[in-house]
Parts: structure tokens; sequence; C-alpha cells
């Protein structure tokens, strides 16, 4: 059932934004006069397709990992005299810039619609206050305490351990202190704590920016009672079930879900003895964690379960709603916080500092497309819309085969007056090949390893 929500969920994340991103080039050339041969969602042989009244055909092919709109071209095949104006080619360098770059501003426009009708309809979420504070940690040696609530990251206000974490990410690789403020509670006034740092996060896999600082999120007991089993994996073949509650292991009373968190973590392979409580009966079980490799080499174990989730307290929840007005500027205001973040962890992944292995590629989206779906709407669109981003930034790259690569020629052509030549157009797609493929294959590689 997991996997097949997955796919669908995938599909309708790649489905919409792929429709989105080409409708903009599509959009914009028709506007421009040129005519649209084929608007193509996925690629590979058509499996619906129909034509409409100006002779473009609309097609849904059967690989669902991209898509294209194939308009009237010289350099393709040749034009009838009567529909040589047309002809993409013919069109001004200004024209052309415009068709190429609707598409990546769709799928911008689409992040800033999902995030504009999330904070009209409001969102729910926790507020950032501290839990534990480690020993010896950036945190302690600030003067940040357990039970204080952070109000602004570097100057910048934050309402979420969301908002929190965006704004870490974005110091991947700072040294010198970080700016936090925070205050114990409304009454209080906030004041600020100087966190040390020395290569923040670099090449850390994944990122850490909580716990590096030595800060633990405050939540409220987690009983040790399953919400989620996994078809296949340690917990479902030991016979646990979703409601379980682990009373003990190998005689060890368990407390609270991290207490059998932690025991799992440091057993791989060994024989756990399970005290389960069930519809008001205890169970004896026997579990054997799976093994699973981080990138660091350690070993940990893995039993493929979740806990079931509690109701937090009312004076922990923050809900976040503005006017229709306010939400625009808060939905830009986040597309850009996103594009900025996506932009600069491309550049930190070049310059070293963050590890390569955080590349996603289709398992790895149609996983926590399938999470953030089963999570609920609210989780499902925030993921959309984040993903939109990325495709919008990744398609602006000046790497030829890409929107952004074409831009580049067309940028030059209007300052040179004259076309890129052919051999250079030909050379640059043969690297842009080269280079997507490269990443396709190594975003599928992580995928494949993060499975394993």
């Amino acid at each position: 059932m997991g996997l097949i929500q997955n796919v669908l969920a995938v599909i309708v994340v790649l489905g919409l934004l792929i429709t989105f991103h080409e409708y903009g080039h599509y959009w914009v050339a028709r506007r421009c006069g040129v005519k649209v041969l084929r608007f193509s969602v996925g690629f590979g042989k058509p499996i619906w397709s129909r034509v409409d009244r100006n002779g473009t055909e609309f097609a849904i092919a059967a690989i669902p990992l991209g898509g294209y709109v194939k308009m009237l071209d010289e350099r393709e095949a040749p034009v009838p005299d009567e529909q040589l104006d047309q002809a993409f080619n013919r069109k001004s360098v200004w024209q052309r810039i415009a068709i190429v770059a609707a598409g990546p501003l769709a799928n911008f426009l689409l992040a800033i619609v999902a995030y504009w009708a999330l904070f009209v309809a409001g969102t729910t979420t926790v507020a950032p206050v501290v839990g534990d504070v480690a020993v010896d940690s950036p945190a302690e040696r600030s003067g940040l305490r357990s039970g204080q609530e952070i109000v602004s990251v570097e100057g910048d206000a934050v309402r979420s351990w969301d908002d929190i974490n965006l704004r870490l990410i974005a110091r991947i690789g700072a040294s010198g202190e970080l700016s936090f403020q925070a205050r114990g509670d409304a009454r209080e006034e906030a004041r600020e704590y100087r966190l040390p740092v020395e290569n923040y996060l670099v090449r850390q896999d994944p990122p850490q920016p909580l716990a590096t600082l030595g800060i633990t999120p405050w939540q409220p007991p987690f009983p040790a009672r399953l919400g989620q089993v996994i078809d296949g994996e340690a917990a479902a073949r030991a016979g646990l079930e979703a409601g379980d509650e682990v009373l003990s292991v190998n005689g060890a009373p368990i407390d609270d879900w991290m207490d059998f968190v932690n025991i799992v973590r440091t057993s791989p392979g060994e024989s756990l003895a399970l005290e389960v409580a069930r519809n008001g009966e205890q169970l004896s079980l026997t579990l054997v964690p799976g093994e699973r490799e981080l990138e660091t080499g350690v070993s940990i174990g893995y039993v493929g379960a979740g806990v079931e989730s509690v109701e937090w307290p009312e004076e922990y929840r923050r809900e976040i709603r503005y006017g229709p007005v306010a939400a625009l500027g808060q939905a830009v205001g986040r597309t850009s916080d996103m594009t900025l973040l996506t932009l600069g962890a491309i550049r930190k992944m070049l310059v070293g500092l963050i590890s390569p292995s955080n590349l996603s590629g289709p398992i790895t989206i149609a996983q926590v497309a399938g999470d953030t779906a089963r999570t609920g709407l609210e989780s499902f669109v925030s993921f959309l819309a984040y993903l939109s981003i990325s495709l919008a930034v990744l398609n602006l790259l000046p790497i030829p085969v890409l929107d952004g690569g074409h831009l580049l020629y067309y940028f030059v052509e209007a300052v040179r007056g004259r076309p890129v030549s052919e051999r250079t157009q030909a050379m640059g797609l043969r690297i842009g090949l080269a280079l997507i493929a490269t990443l396709m294959l190594m975003a599928l590689y992580f995928d494949l390893m993060r499975l394993w």
C-alpha cells in the first residue's frame, strides 16, 4: 500500500510541476505568434493525445520524468512559406528569451500560489521551545537554557522549527558566531545569545543544524507506542503491529519512545527480547534490528517502525494565518527565501561544503511525496512548492540543454547582434548532456544507497 501511495503521489507532483512548466512555454509562445506542434507531458510514446483546432497535439507520454513543447522551427524541419512568420527561429531574440524563461517563471508562480493558499488557509506549527541543551555545546556556552522560546535567528524573526532550520542551513560553512534571540515566556523581553561555531555543518550527511549546536527541541512525552509498521521490515517480521506499546527490552523498562530508539540503533543484528502491550494483553516477542550503514561508516540498527503521534499542549501550538493581501507578500517572501537557499546549496556543493550525497533522485522524491501525502495536505502542498522552486532554479542554470543554457545563448546574441554559431551550440549540447546525465546517475546512486 505504501508503494502504491508513493507512486501515485509522485505522479501527481511531477505531473503538476511538468504541466505548469511546459504550459508557461506554451502560453508565451502562443502570445508571441509561434505555432506549437506538440505539448507533451512525459517522454516516449504517447499513451493519450488529441489535436486542438490550432493544430497543436496535446499528449501524455509513458515516461513521466519531464516534458516538452515542440514548436515550428526551420532548424528542425522545413517550414512552408506561409508559416515562416510562425517559426520560433524567426522571432526576435527578446521574444525567444521570453518563451524560454516562461517555463521556470511558471514554476515560481506555482510555488507562490501554493504558499499563498497555505497562508490564507492557515497552518498550525509547534513553537520553537528549547528542550535539552547538551553539555559543553555552543548553545550551553552561549547561555541558552531549556524552556526558552527562540524568536529570531541571525536577525530574522522565526515562528517554528522549520523557520529556524532554514536559516541555519543557509549558514553552512560559517565560522564565528550565530545570533539567536530567545525568551522564557511571552511576558519576558527577548535577549540575544551568540553561539560559537567553526565550519558549521561542513560535509555533514545529512546536516543536523540543531544537534550540532547542542539544541534538542522540546516535545511532549512520547510513549513507545507504534503508529506505523512497514511491511517486510524487522518490526513486521517480529510480529509487531501498529498500536503496540513496548514495555521493556531485555528486561530493562522502556519509559518513552527515544529509549526504544536508542536501544535499536545500538543493536544491529542482535536479538532483543520485547515485552509488548496489545489490546490489554502482554506479549513476548523477539526483535532482530536490521543494519544500516551511515555515510561515516558507522552501522546502526533499523526496524522499520514509527511512533504514534500525540497531541501537543495548546500553549506550544502556533497558528499562522494571513489575509489574502498579506498572504501574497508572505508567499513571495517564502518563495524568494527558498530560491536563495537552493542557489546557496548548489554553490556550497560545488565548493565542497555540502556533500553531493544530499542530491535526490526520483526514488527519494517518490518517498518524500508519499510521506507528505500521508502526513496531510499542508505538508504535501509545502513539498510541492519547494520542488517547484527547485525545478525552476535547476532549469535556469546556464547549462546547455536546460532553459538556462538557451537563455545564455540568446543573451549573448542580444549583446553581439548575431546568434551563437551552430558549432558552439552543438559542443555545448554535448557538454550539457554529459553534465545532466552525470547528475542524474549520481542522484540515482545516492537514492539506492539510502534504500540500502
